[in-house]
């Protein structure tokens, strides 16, 4: 039976439990439209297609990862909220999949206008602010705020996707290794600083 006042936030939400169960590769606008109980056709009525979908489901995703990351560091400074971050970045990426996969895409650009575009580009930049919030004990601005958030999402990422792929076999214990590469990184921050540089642009 159809789902009473199906919306798009409903949808989206759905695509993304969709996503967390089969992966977001398999995602298809057919499975999510069954999860919500309509045919195919009714589905285009909360979304515009497959991309928008994609797009929607980001933005949700991004949105849920920050208010997680701002939750796990709020009222914390330099090293505290770096491991903050890190644990709640993994935990997220360990307990959402599908949803986790979702935030790795960047928006758009500005230039495109097409559905869920704007939305997903404002997403990115809340994910951005808490990122650069949570690094700013570490002095850290311009050029040299981008670079870091950059190196930092590439450590947290490399971490989390071996994780999942079941790359770590050795018995010592994963969540140690994990605090221990994050406090490196801690300290590869306090002299990360090289100039004074204009104020970054929040997309990633």
């Amino acid at each position: 039976m159809p789902r009473a006042g199906l919306s798009r936030d409903a949808v989206v939400a759905e695509a993304l439990r969709v996503a967390d169960e089969v992966g977001l590769d398999r995602l298809t606008l057919a499975a999510v439209a069954q999860r919500c109980g309509v045919r195919l056709p009714s589905l285009y009525k909360h979304v515009a297609g497959l991309p928008a979908l994609h797009a929607h489901a980001a933005a949700a995703a991004e949105r849920e990862l920050a208010a997680e990351l701002s939750a796990a560091t709020v009222g914390r400074a330099g090293e505290d909220a770096l491991l903050a971050l890190a644990e709640a970045y993994r935990g997220y990426a360990r307990r959402r999949p599908g949803a986790y996969a979702a935030t790795l895409r960047a928006p758009a650009g500005e230039g495109d206008t097409s559905a869920g575009a704007a939305d997903h580009r404002a997403a990115a930049h809340e994910v951005m602010g808490v990122v650069l919030s949570a690094l700013a004990g570490f002095g850290l601005s311009g050029e040299d705020a981008v670079d870091a958030v950059r190196g930092l999402r590439s450590l947290l990422h490399g971490f989390a996707a071996l994780e999942a792929a079941g790359g770590f076999a050795l018995p010592q214990d994963l969540d140690r290794s994990y605090r221990r590469l994050v406090r490196s990184h801690g300290e590869v921050l306090r002299s990360w600083s090289s100039a004074p540089g204009p104020a970054p642009d929040p997309v990633r």
